[in-house]
């Protein structure tokens, strides 16, 4: 599987000693990722965000398995080859990074994983069919209206995402993954990977008896962000960069 070299964004100094690697969700694009950009930014590190394939300025392909969407985060590595010293992923995101970092476990020396979308069902995946079609025809004004609580920036940028992104990039990365299921992955892993989730009461894809699987390997922790929902970066995003910055002093 040949990988595509991914569009990038980036926050804080080139020459920072920390180096952290950020994977936006389905249907969104790096710069939605800027929340932890600039928090990791002003904590001394310098992230790196990638536009995965068919998503912002990536290029396109035919391939929209979380495999070769691992394979192109697989791929993506710091100048001078060495693992990247956390990755951040996000949904679609999240389960790319756990098979990309089970294929390797030299490509991160850490994860933290945002409501990751280890497995999503049939029934969710059409829905998930349902709200792209609707995604497809928002403006500033009805991603404002149906998010009160988001910072300007993420409404802004939720719109360019769609704006930029491929459509059917999106529906082939949900229709090509029958089954979309990554626990044998999150199985395997060895790095320290920290979940930070929604909560159930608003909408979260990682908890119940999915949670409890994955988290009993050791190698995998977990909280929750009370009050969020997939998106907690948006949601709650000072609840979500607080939980960060701990998950990363141990």
């Amino acid at each position: 599987m040949t990988p595509v070299t991914l569009n990038t964004t980036s926050w804080g100094r080139s020459d920072a000693p920390r180096r952290a690697l950020l994977v936006h969700g389905l249907g969104s694009n790096g710069p939605l990722m800027w929340r932890f950009g600039v928090t990791l930014a002003d904590a001394g590190w310098h992230a790196t965000a990638v536009d995965l394939r068919g998503h912002g300025l990536s290029p396109r392909a035919l391939d929209y398995t979380i495999e070769a969407h691992a394979v192109d985060l697989g791929a993506t590595t710091p100048e001078d080859g060495a693992p990247w010293d956390l990755v951040i992923g996000h949904s679609l995101g999240g389960a790319s990074s756990i098979v990309a970092a089970a294929a390797d476990p030299d490509w991160a020396r850490r994860l933290v994983l945002i409501d990751p979308a280890v497995i999503v069902t049939t029934k969710a995946q059409g829905n998930m069919r349902n709200s792209m079609a609707a995604t497809a025809a928002e403006t500033l004004e009805s991603v404002r209206a149906a998010n009160p609580s988001w910072h300007e920036t993420d409404v802004e940028l939720k719109v360019l995402s769609v704006q930029q992104g491929s459509p059917w990039a999106v529906a082939q990365s949900n229709m090509q993954n029958q089954p979309w299921d990554v626990r044998a992955a999150a199985s395997r892993l060895t790095v320290p990977t920290h979940v930070i989730a929604g909560d159930p009461a608003v909408m979260s894809i990682f908890a119940g008896a999915l949670a409890d699987e994955v988290l009993a390997n050791p190698a995998f922790s977990m909280a929750m962000i009370e009050g969020a929902g997939h998106s907690p970066h948006r949601d709650k995003p000072e609840a979500t960069m607080a939980e960060l910055l701990r998950s990363l002093e141990g």
